[in-house]
Order: C-alpha cells, then sequence, then structure tokens
C-alpha cells in the first residue's frame, strides 16, 4: 500500500484486490491485515469495517464465522454510462457490445452520466429489462464544472446547474484560488467517497461576475470542456512561423496568379479559407479553380500548434465570438487567402463544361492572388441586379452591374446552379434552415433579433465546396485500375451520413398526419428523399415549417468523420469528405497531409485504426462545439427577452415533457416554456406517443404544433430560461 494512503476508501480498494487476486482462498481480517501490511490496531479496524462493507454489497461473502472469500457468483459488467435526454433514464453501455443494463438513481453512487464503471448484475426480473448498480468508478468523463461559488464562513459551495451535475461540490476556504461569493467558477472535483453526498473540490478558474458577458460566454465553453484561452507558448510558435513565400517553394507550385480569383465570406470574416477562379479554355470549357488556405504547409504533425489544433478539432462559434483552432497570426493572417497577396493553396482545378459536367480535374498544390474579396451581400446584389436586367426590369443600382469581375462571378452562379439541380434529381436532402442571428453591442448586449437565410451568393460556395469534397474523396476512396479489378483503397478520412432509421422515420410520417402531410418511408433512398424534400416544399412559410424541419432533422443520423466510407445520405453523394476548411476544421488538414503523403510522396498507407481515433476525436468535438453555440443563442435570446417582461407574442408549441410545453416566439425564434403546475385549469398528463398533454377531467389537449398566444413571465440568465405563461 502506498504510503500514507490509510483512507477508508482505499483500504477498501485493496482489500476487495486482495481477495479478487487469491480468489479460492478464504481468509480472517487479521490475516488480511497481514497480507496488507497493516499492524496499527486502527488500521485492522479498517480492514474489519471494510469486510462489513464488501459482504453487505455482495462483493465477497462469508463461509464461516469471521472468514471471508470472493463472491465468485456476483456478474458484473464495466462499461460507460449513458443518460437518455428524454426519457432520464441511465444505461450501461458495456465495453463487449451486451446488452444495456438500466441503473436506476438510486444506483448510481458517485457515478456520473460518460463515465466508465464497473457494475453489478441484479437478478433478472421476467419481462423486465437488465438492471445494475454501480459498485466502482473506473474512469472519470469529466471532472470540472461550471457553477456559482457560495462562500460562507469556515467553507463554500460551487453551486452547479443541475442539468450538469446533481450535486453541489464542497470547497474548502483555502482552495478558493482567488474565488469570491457570487462570482461564476470553474470547479474540479478531487475526491468523492461513494457515500458522501457531495464531491470535494477546488477552483480552478474564477471566470468573473454573473451577467458579465466574457465570463458568461467563457462559462458556456467551459460548460462543455472547451477552451476560452489559447495559451501563449502556442501563440509564440506561431509568431515566429515566417509569411515570407521563397521562390523555391513557388517553383514547386502550379502558378495560378495570373488567373481571376476572389474570395467570397461573410461580412465580419477575417480567415478567408476558400477562394475560387475561373477562366474560359479554347476547348469551349471552363477551368474552374477551388484553393484552399494551404495549412499544413505551416503546421508540422506533432508541432505544439499541431498538437494544441487537434486537441480543439474546430473552431467554435459563439454569438459574440469567435474561439478559433489555430492562433490568430495563421488563421487571420499567414493562411488566410486575402485579396492581393500572394498565398499558397491546395487547389482542385476542374474543366467544366456549359452543362456544368466535370470533364477532367487535378489536385495539386497551387500559389494564387486574389484580386477581390466580396462579401455575400456584395455578390448576391450583383447576382440579384443580373436577374433584374434579364427580367427586362432595370436596377435602381444600375452602376453596381458594371462591378469588376461581374462577368467571373455571373459564369460561376450558372454553373452552380446547375450542379444543385442535378444534385437533388440524384437524392439530396434540401434542409436549408433559418438561423436566429443577434445584433449586439460591444459590451454584447443583445439590441436586435434577425434571420439569417441562404441565398444564391451562400449556395454558389456551397456547390463548388461540395463539389471538391466529393472529387478528393473519390480520388483516394474509389479503387483504380481494371474495370471489375478488386482494389483496396488507402486509409483516408470520410465524412458520412448513414440512412435514416426506419423506425425514427416512420415515427416522423405518423406525426405530420395531423397536419395533413403524407411521407413515403419505404423504397430506394432516391424516392425517400424526394418525399422528404417534396415535404419541405409544402410546409415552407407555414406555422409548422420549423417545427416539421426539426423532426425531420431528428429522425435523420448524425454526419461524423470515419475511415469506413459508406457514403453520404443526405448529399446523394457515395463520396465525401471535407477539405475546404482547414483553419477552422482538423479533419481537413488530415486530409490534406494525407493527399500530400499519397499523392505526392507515393506513402504507404497509413494505419487505420489510429485514423479511427482521430475521426472519433474530431467528431466528438464537433458535438461539443455545436452544443456551445446553441447554448450561447439560449441565453442571448433569454438576455434579449429579459427587457420584455410582460409583452405578449404569438407561438407554435415546440416540444411536450411531463414537466412543461416548450413554445417558439413566431416573431423571434425564441423559445420558452410553460411549466405545467402553472396549467391549473385542469391536471394534466404527458401522453410521450402523442406528443401531447391531456387534462384528465376535461380531455383538454395541447399538444406538438399548437398555435398559442403567451406572456412573457420570468427570464433566468443562470439556468438560461425563459418561462411563459398563457394568455
Amino acid at each position: 500500500m502506498a504510503k500514507g494512503n490509510f483512507t477508508k476508501e482505499a483500504i477498501t480498494r485493496q482489500v476487495l484486490n486482495f481477495f479478487n487476486e487469491n480468489s479460492t482462498k478464504p481468509f480472517n481480517y487479521k490475516q488480511v491485515s497481514a497480507a496488507l501490511g497493516l499492524k496499527k490496531s486502527v488500521m485492522k479496524e479498517r480492514v474489519v469495517d471494510a469486510l462489513f462493507d464488501l459482504e453487505a454489497a455482495g462483493k465477497i461473502q462469508r463461509v464461516s464465522a469471521g472468514k471471508y472469500k470472493a463472491n465468485m457468483r456476483r456478474q458484473t459488467v464495466t462499461g460507460v454510462l449513458d443518460r437518455e435526454s428524454v426519457a432520464k433514464k441511465t444505461y450501461l453501455i458495456p465495453d463487449d457490445g451486451g446488452e444495456r443494463v438500466w441503473i436506476a438513481e438510486r444506483s448510481m453512487g458517485c457515478a456520473l452520466n460518460g463515465d466508465k464503471v464497473e457494475v453489478v448484475l441484479f437478478p433478472r426480473r421476467k419481462g423486465k429489462e437488465q438492471e445494475g448498480e454501480v459498485i466502482e468508478v473506473l474512469e472519470r468523463k469529466k471532472t470540472e464544472f461550471v457553477g456559482i461559488l457560495e462562500v460562507k464562513p469556515t467553507f463554500a459551495f460551487l453551486n452547479i446547474d443541475k442539468k450538469q451535475l446533481t450535486h453541489d461540490i464542497f470547497i474548502p476556504l483555502e482552495k478558493l484560488n482567488g474565488g469570491k461569493d457570487g462570482q461564476r467558477c470553474v470547479g474540479r472535483i478531487v475526491e468523492w467517497a461513494s457515500k458522501e453526498k457531495n464531491p470535494i473540490g477546488e477552483i480552478v478558474a474564477v471566470l468573473g461576475d454573473v451577467g458579465n458577458n466574457d465570463a458568461e460566454m467563457h462559462a458556456i465553453l467551459a460548460e462543455f470542456g472547451l477552451p476560452y484561452t489559447y495559451p501563449q507558448e502556442v501563440e509564440d510558435a506561431a509568431n515566429e512561423i515566417s509569411d515570407v513565400i521563397d521562390a523555391e517553394e513557388i517553383a514547386r507550385r502550379r502558378d495560378m496568379r495570373d488567373v481571376v480569383t476572389f474570395t467570397i465570406d461573410p461580412r465580419d470574416a477575417k480567415d478567408f479559407d476558400d477562394a475560387l477562379s475561373i477562366r474560359k479554355l479554347e476547348s469551349n470549357l471552363w477551368e474552374v479553380g477551388v484553393h484552399i488556405a494551404d495549412v499544413t504547409h505551416y503546421v508540422t504533425p506533432d508541432s505544439i500548434i499541431d498538437k494544441e489544433a487537434y486537441k480543439r478539432a474546430t473552431s467554435v462559434y459563439l454569438v459574440d465570438r469567435t474561439v478559433p483552432m489555430l492562433p490568430e497570426r495563421l488563421c487571420n493572417n499567414i493562411c488566410s487567402l486575402r485579396p492581393n497577396e500572394d498565398k499558397l493553396a491546395y487547389s482542385v482545378i476542374f474543366q467544366i463544361d456549359e452543362f456544368a459536367e466535370v470533364k477532367g480535374y487535378e489536385i495539386c498544390r497551387t500559389v494564387i492572388n486574389s484580386n477581390r474579396r466580396f462579401t455575400y451581400e456584395e455578390a448576391q446584389e450583383i447576382i440579384e441586379s443580373q436577374q433584374t436586367t434579364v427580367d427586362g426590369q432595370q436596377s435602381e443600382n444600375n452602376t453596381k452591374t458594371e462591378e469588376q469581375y461581374r462577368d467571373e462571378l455571373l459564369k460561376l452562379n450558372e454553373l452552380a446552379q446547375i450542379l444543385r439541380t442535378k444534385r437533388f434529381a440524384k437524392g439530396a436532402i434540401a434542409f436549408d434552415r433559418v438561423e436566429v442571428r443577434f445584433e449586439i453591442d460591444e459590451k454584447g448586449k443583445p439590441l436586435s433579433v434577425y434571420f439569417k437565410e441562404a441565398k444564391e451568393s451562400n449556395m454558389l460556395i456551397e456547390e463548388f465546396m461540395l463539389l471538391a469534397n466529393r472529387t478528393v474523396a473519390a480520388h483516394i476512396g474509389k479503387p483504380k485500375g481494371v474495370k471489375g479489378a478488386k482494389s483496396k483503397p488507402k486509409t483516408f478520412v470520410y465524412r458520412v451520413h448513414d440512412v435514416p432509421n426506419p423506425d425514427k422515420l416512420e415515427n416522423f410520417s405518423t406525426f405530420i398526419k395531423r397536419f395533413g402531410y403524407k411521407l413515403k418511408t419505404t423504397g430506394k433512398n432516391e424516392a425517400v428523399s424526394a418525399a422528404i424534400n417534396n415535404l419541405l416544399d409544402q410546409v415552407a412559410g407555414k406555422r409548422e415549417q420549423n417545427l416539421i424541419e426539426t423532426l425531420a432533422i431528428r429522425s435523420m443520423a448524425k454526419a461524423t468523420y470515419t475511415t469506413e466510407n459508406i457514403g453520404h445520405y443526405g448529399l446523394a453523394f457515395d463520396y465525401y469528405t471535407h477539405f475546404t476548411s482547414p483553419i477552422r476544421r482538423y479533419p481537413d488538414m488530415m486530409v490534406h497531409r494525407l493527399l500530400t503523403r499519397y499523392l505526392f510522396e507515393e506513402g504507404h498507407s497509413v494505419n487505420k485504426n489510429e485514423y479511427e481515433e482521430y475521426c472519433e476525436h474530431s467528431s466528438d468535438m464537433e458535438q461539443l462545439a455545436a452544443s456551445a453555440e446553441r447554448a450561447s443563442i439560449k441565453y442571448k435570446q433569454v438576455e434579449y427577452m429579459s427587457e420584455r417582461l410582460g409583452q405578449v407574442y404569438d407561438g407554435v408549441i415546440s416540444g411536450v415533457t411531463d414537466w412543461g410545453i416548450y413554445v417558439e416566439l413566431n416573431e423571434n425564434k425564441c423559445e420558452g416554456m410553460i411549466p405545467i403546475r402553472c396549467l391549473d385549469d385542469d391536471y394534466y398528463e404527458f401522453d410521450e406517443k402523442n406528443y401531447c398533454i391531456v387534462g384528465r377531467h376535461t380531455g383538454k389537449r395541447y399538444q406538438l404544433g399548437d398555435e398559442l398566444t403567451v406572456r412573457i413571465a420570468k427570464t433566468d440568465l443562470v439556468k438560461k430560461q425563459l418561462d411563459f405563461e398563457l394568455v
């Protein structure tokens, strides 16, 4: 036993290990104490206590007076705890892939969602699911939590949002580390005995006062385990990278600086990671270049910058800020395809005819010089002015039609629209959802809410990025050589999207019937996709649009990164990857490096298992980043509505639970809840199957999609919660 490690928990663990290692023989407390080197009487007493506790837990069994041996009849299993968000039930997902095990709240001990644990199985009751109890936490998924510090004269607590942790963390005063009463802080659990109500911890970061914008945004990032600062040593390493491109490097690349090239990005963007070039070829073809920032030229494998980028895996986009994957010097300066500067790029150069058919392509490293930086709004104005002129109505801003590079932009848009039409004809699904955006002041306060919709300028960029991504994926993933011959492709990173779960799709189809819609759920993928697109067209502009689009997305599988290509259902591509955003996504950096290895270095295939781990990590971080983004939107929605208490709005029921009904406001898409306890005209019961609550006496129903008029009753910025009351 380690020196000084004589806590009750440590001794109990040592006693259990002793019995497991000597499972065939019985022992009394004296023999166990001697074997563990415990000579003092107080230590022997703890061994006795451990024996009683282990017997009560069924981990050892008494074979005679004072003698115990390992309980070989006890069946245990290890795995990861997974809490279902809707049903609020926790299950053990076994490591061996066996049947999941239900863990009741009373049987969780001090285990948390996501922890790796050992579970003892209970005798199975007929017709019931397998149940078990956590007996040991093997590995914590998360040890740091965000909360509000409450300091008392002799102790302190970090009060945690119960969605994160059901128990507050006890903080000894000597572990406050500068934290003050009422501040948002990050606490770390350092000890949690199985029978203790509260874990013991320490403050590891003070975020600031409650309500301070920076503190709240940092709290959201910390809640999801995402970084909110950039390590100085990584910044220093980036500052040492030269921004000078030497002549030798240019000589090794295809020089495209004389070809018309431009970027199209949001107006507040600084990291321009893609550019388009276009010129007419003699063969009645168009040469279209998709140029992507060559990040991996500057970021070498296993460097300090690369390790930090891998850890982050993605840039995070909150309402009022971007938390970049790469240091600012790289993402906004050296790598960014800024206008009128020579830049290194990784490019796919297409030869395309007037019907947007690809007649040939080349994947190569290039040097480019962007002629112009367009915002999406500027590009859209040129597209719309051309459309107005074609319709025979002269644009009021006719001078804009003389915009430099207008013809090139319009040609690219023409080709993009053809590509888009072909893609949907092959079964792509049109999830072009309205995005909520905020106009904020310099302190982060939301001043107004507006909606961002994808227009042709956005679609122009999207289509050529999709074309480049699927071309790169097919180039590596599609077997080459003699037709019909088997050829194993080299390990690669794919972006995949599985077909919808039939049960989820059928449930969705059943639900929308109450709105008068039908959905074909069987047949070929193209037919089902066409049916979904038709449905989305039907609901466009109607009150139930957002609800049905949300439920449609939920019926779909999640897109992920993997080395096992299964195609991308939503895009209707057999091969797809992410190649076009290496400034903000680590998988794109992996793709760039693999391309270099396979195309220019003639390298062997990389280790598949290793890259699958990289893919899983990237997928996980992507989900966390998306969750943080949604949380920041929710916070700003509550903050925005906090100044509108008492005001009345029309809305639609967007969710139904046994604790209340969620309503989305038509005017600004803010979502709040009417607590079921506030519906005092009847006793309402939750009907999960029919997505509604029903009054026990009156039969009155509140169901998904119903229109309601509500009043803003309460806002809680700490919980990011908005409460409504019926009008």
